[in-house]
């Protein structure tokens, strides 16, 4: 696996806790550092702040000013992490796993295959 590009596959999931609805994906992102990982996290954290009841956002601003460290530290590791806060009896969560990205084929400078020129859309009503 040498030469692949390693990196952090990010999530953000939220759960209704009050119910049996499953965590429900809301935003991911591919980050190339630990740095562009925690960095996602923090605007999101800091974006979502001035919304949040009392509780959440002292959670939000604690990882935003000690947590924050540990969690880079763990990154620069390869360790998975991950930050929750809770509003309101919703569990909001945000994972980072260190990942090996997996290159995909470029269209760019090749004909695609014949088969996808096989593709007809259909008309709609």
């Amino acid at each position: 696996m040498n030469g692949l590009p390693r990196g952090y596959w990010c999530e953000c999931w939220t759960q209704n806790l009050s119910t049996d609805q499953l965590p429900a994906l809301h935003a991911s992102f591919d980050a190339y550092s630990a740095a562009q990982a925690d960095r996602w996290i923090a605007i999101a954290l800091r974006t979502i702040s001035p919304a949040l009841d009392t509780a959440a956002s002292e959670q939000a601003w604690e990882w935003l000013y000690e947590g924050r460290v540990d969690t880079r530290r763990a990154l620069l590791r390869a360790e998975p992490c991950s930050v929750t806060v809770h509003q309101a009896g919703t569990r909001i969560t945000w994972t980072v796993r260190p990942v090996i990205f997996l290159p995909l084929a470029d269209r760019q400078s090749i004909e695609l295959p014949a088969c996808a020129y096989d593709f007809k859309p259909h008309a709609t009503d």
